[in-house]
């Protein structure tokens, strides 16, 4: 079978609208797969293009050189098969809960009965039944992120694009989100492409960890299976040897592109 999401050789160029002569290579040669019903982490240094990779694999940037296929067919435009998780809210201020859970459904055609049916259903799943007719303002950053999470889910992606999802929430409501994440996928198997700063957070819920180095013209430098049994409680693996040895290994790898990231941050202030 055909991996669900494949980038060969990709590698993305930016102008600089002030100085057009003036080029950022974000990426460059970028070859990266993503097997059905596999989670895969990225991790790496801010600015070296976790998102912009995750953006190419939606289809909503396209590459300046290189390819992208979904179950091995060339990604043309809009990846129909992925469904994409923001870091920062994408809720609609105007729709309750249970609207915005609809949005996704309501453009496909769903006729309205069948749409509010699934969406109850998927509130339920991700902890917020009876919740449903909450408008975002009235909900904690958690309960957001839950209905964020339902309204990717109610459209059965065969691919989740994650983008630093749970980076913003307290420690204790991330946890309970990314084990209800892993609960979740373990039910379907989706391919998961997941963007995130924490190491911890790749590890204790990922089949295999990518390290990318720092940018610009960043690329993967490590790519390490994550050989945990399944399932995974996130606290509870994180004290267990094998969690710290793989730690250690990737953070070997890690911990100069950190720092030159962080110089290079340094320097443009």
């Amino acid at each position: 079978m055909a991996p669900a999401l494949t980038l060969s050789g990709v590698s993305c160029v930016f102008s600089d609208r002030n100085n057009p002569a003036q080029a950022y290579t974000a990426v460059r040669d970028v070859s990266l797969s993503v097997g059905a019903g596999e989670f895969v982490s990225v991790v790496g240094p801010t600015g070296c293009g976790k998102s912009t990779l995750l953006n190419v694999g939606a289809g909503l940037l396209e590459p300046s050189t290189g390819t992208v296929a979904a179950f091995g067919q060339p990604l043309a435009g809009i990846n129909q098969r992925a469904g994409y998780m923001f870091q920062a809210d994408s809720l609609m201020p105007w729709r309750t809960a249970q609207a915005n859970v609809t949005a996704g459904l309501e453009f496909r055609g769903v006729p309205e009965h069948e749409a509010h049916a699934q969406a109850e259903t998927w509130l339920r799943r991700v902890g917020l039944g009876g919740f449903g007719d909450r408008y975002p303002h009235q909900m904690s950053g958690g309960m957001r992120k839950r209905v964020s999470l339902a309204q990717m889910l109610v459209l059965d992606p065969d691919i989740m694009l994650m983008d630093e999802p749970f980076s913003a929430l307290d420690i204790q409501t991330r946890q309970l989100m990314e084990n209800e994440l892993l609960t979740l996928w373990a039910a379907k198997r989706k391919a998961v492409l997941f963007i995130t700063h924490d190491l911890d957070e790749a590890i204790a819920m990922s089949d295999r960890v990518v390290v990318m180095s720092a940018g610009p013209a960043s690329r993967p430098i490590g790519d390490f299976v994550i050989d945990m049994d399944r399932p995974r409680d996130v606290a509870e693996v994180k004290v267990m040897p094998r969690f710290l040895e793989l730690h250690r290994a990737i953070w070997d790898v890690l911990r100069e592109e950190v720092l030159k990231g962080y110089q290079q941050q340094l320097e443009k202030v």
